[in-house]
C-alpha cells in the first residue's frame, strides 16, 4: 500500500511539473491543475486495469482524446485558434506516463515526464538552435541517425572468423561511439564558430580530430609568430583530449580495465596538460578558431574505421595465438600511427571477452598513444616553424619519455 502512495505521489508531482510549465505560457487548454488530474487519471486507470483488464486504460485514453478535441473546438470558436498541437500531445502523453507509473518501471515514466517538461520549457532555445543549423549540419545529424538507428539494429549479433572475435553489431557499435564523440565536437564548433576561445579550440579539436588539428596549426605556424604561439597551445590541448577520449572508450567497453590504465594515462596526460597551461599563462590569447572541419559521420569514414577496428581485433588475436604476448606491442605501435581509437576499443573489447589480461591491454594502449604522438611530432617538425617545433617538441618528447618509462618499469 505504501508503494502505491509513492506511485500516486510521483504521478501528482510529474503532472504538477508539466502543468507549471504550461501555466507559465498561459496555455488555454490545460495548466497547473489539469495536468496533475490527467496523470492521476492515468494512474487510476492502470490500477483499475489490473482488476478489469487493459480496456480500462484504452477507454480512458479515448475519453481524454475526445475531451481534448472538444476543448480545441471550443477554444477555436472563442479565440484565435492555435495551430500547434504541443499541449494536446502533452496531455495524452502525461496520461500514458501516469498509467506507466503503475504498470511499468517507474524510472522510465519519471524520465519521460521530466523530458516532456524540459522539451516544453526550452521551446525558444530549441527553435533558435534549429534555425542556426545549416543544410550541412542537418546532413551530418541524419547520417549519424543512419549509422546508429538504421544500420546498427539490423546487423547480426554473433561472432565470426577463426578466432571468434568479429561481431558485426559490436564493430558497428564502436563506430557509433567514435562518430558520436566526433559529432559532439563538430556540432559544438558549428554553434560556437569564430567565437571559440583558445582553450575551447584545442578541446574541440581533440574531440573532432587531434591529427587534423595538429597538421592544420603546424601549417599555420609559419604565417606569423602569433600563429605559432597560439598553435602550440591548441596542439597540446587537442592531444591532451586524446587521453580523455581513450579513458571514455575504455570505460564504455571494459570498465574493469580502466582502473589499471587510469594512473598511467593520467601521468602521461599531465605532462601535455602542464605544458599547455604553462604556455597559456605565459602568452594567452582570447580567441582563436579551428579550420573548416570535415563531416565526422561520413559513411566512407565509418566503413574505414569499422574495417580498421575489425582488422586490429583479428591481428591481436592472431598474434597472441602465434607468439603469445610478445608481439602485441608491435601491433599496437603500427596501428597507433594512424588511429588510437581503433586499437583502444579493440583491446578493451578483448579484455571484456577475457581474451587479454588488463596488464597487457593498457600497455598496448600506451604504446599506441606513443606511436601516435611520435607521428604527430614528426608532422610538427616537418611543417611547423622554429617556435612551434621547440614548444611542442619539448612537451611531446617529455610525454613520450614518461610513456616509455611506464612501459619499462610500471608493474603489471
Amino acid at each position: 500500500m505504501s508503494n502505491l502512495y509513492v506511485q500516486l505521489g510521483i504521478a501528482l508531482g510529474l503532472g504538477l511539473l508539466v502543468g507549471l510549465q504550461r501555466e507559465s505560457v498561459a496555455s488555454r487548454l490545460a495548466g497547473l491543475r489539469t495536468f496533475p488530474l490527467i496523470t492521476l487519471l492515468g494512474a487510476l486507470s492502470a490500477l483499475l486495469a489490473q482488476w478489469y483488464g487493459g480496456w480500462v486504460v484504452a477507454v480512458g485514453f479515448l475519453a481524454l482524446a475526445g475531451l481534448v478535441l472538444i476543448g480545441k473546438e471550443i477554444d477555436a470558436r472563442v479565440a484565435k485558434p492555435d495551430p500547434g498541437l504541443t499541449t494536446e500531445i502533452a496531455i495524452l502523453l502525461m496520461y500514458g506516463v501516469g498509467a506507466f507509473l503503475i504498470l511499468g518501471p517507474p524510472t522510465i515514466a519519471i524520465a519521460i515526464g521530466g523530458v516532456t517538461a524540459v522539451l516544453l520549457h526550452f521551446k525558444g532555445e530549441l527553435h533558435t538552435a534549429v534555425a542556426r543549423l545549416t543544410a550541412t549540419d542537418l546532413k551530418v545529424i541524419m547520417q549519424f541517425a543512419l549509422l546508429s538507428l538504421v544500420i546498427l539494429p539490423v546487423l547480426p549479433n554473433q561472432t565470426y572468423g577463426p578466432y571468434q572475435v568479429i561481431n558485426p553489431r559490436n564493430i558497428w557499435l564502436m563506430v557509433v561511439l567514435i562518430v558520436g564523440i566526433g559529432l559532439a565536437g563538430y556540432i559544438s564548433y558549428q554553434f560556437l564558430g569564430e567565437k571559440t576561445g583558445l582553450v575551447l579550440t584545442g578541446l574541440l579539436g581533440g574531440l573532432i580530430s587531434s591529427t587534423a588539428t595538429t597538421v592544420s596549426f603546424a601549417r599555420r605556424s609559419k604565417q606569423s609568430l602569433h600563429s605559432s604561439r597560439t598553435g602550440a597551445i591548441v596542439i597540446l590541448l587537442a592531444n591532451t583530449v586524446v587521453f580523455l577520449r581513450v579513458m571514455i572508450e575504455i570505460a564504455a567497453v571494459a570498465p574493469g580495465m580502466l582502473w589499471e590504465a587510469l594512473l598511467p594515462l593520467l601521468l602521461m596526460m599531465s605532462v601535455g596538460m602542464g605544458g599547455a597551461v604553462f604556455l597559456w599563462a605565459y602568452g594567452r590569447e582570447t580567441e582563436h578558431s579551428l579550420p573548416e572541419q570535415s563531416n565526422p559521420s561520413e559513411l566512407s569514414s565509418a566503413l574505414f574505421f569499422a574495417g580498421l577496428y575489425a582488422a586490429i581485433l583479428f591481428l591481436v588475436a592472431l598474434t597472441r595465438d602465434q607468439f603469445g604476448n610478445r608481439g602485441l606491442l608491435l601491433v599496437a605501435a603500427i596501428s597507433g600511427l594512424t588511429d588510437v581509437d581503433a586499437i583502444t576499443l579493440s583491446t578493451a573489447r578483448l579484455v571484456q571477452l577475457d581474451r587479454l589480461p588488463n596488464g597487457e591491454a593498457w600497455r598496448m594502449v600506451v604504446m599506441a598513444i606513443l606511436s601516435n604522438l611520435f607521428f604527430k611530432l614528426g608532422t610538427v617538425l616537418f611543417l611547423g616553424d622554429r617556435v612551434l617545433k621547440v614548444r611542442v617538441g619539448i612537451v611531446f618528447a617529455s610525454t613520450i619519455g614518461v610513456g616509455v618509462l611506464l612501459l619499462l618499469w610500471w608493474p603489471h
